[in-house]
């Protein structure tokens, strides 16, 4: 009986080990704010950090999660953003191109 529990509980634990891993890899990736195409953008995750004298425009009420390209719920801590592939924003985070939800 004794080898029987040690069995089981050495197969729950790679079972979890093992559902872990898929879970880890089926999150999305995030945005690099220094991939070139978020340097190009001049991207940030948190839109207070945004080079205003790059980009004058810009405003600290202008977020990711708030622009029409954000690809989530205004509540959601990350969405995609098709300038980024299957990569995702933050959404407090800021580009270039945030265009004004409709």
């Amino acid at each position: 009986m004794q080898s029987n529990r040690r069995v089981f509980l050495i197969q729950v634990a790679a079972a979890g080990t093992a559902l872990a891993a898929v879970r880890a890899q089926a999150q999305p990736a995030r945005v690099d704010e220094k991939d070139p195409q978020a340097v190009a953008l001049g991207y940030v995750h948190d839109t207070t950090k945004a080079d205003t004298k790059k980009f004058p425009k810009h405003t600290n009420d202008q977020k990711c999660n708030n622009c029409a390209l954000y690809q989530g719920k205004a509540s959601d801590p990350w969405g995609g953003c098709p300038l980024f592939g299957t990569k995702q924003v933050a959404g407090p985070g800021w580009c270039s191109a945030w265009a004004k939800k409709g």
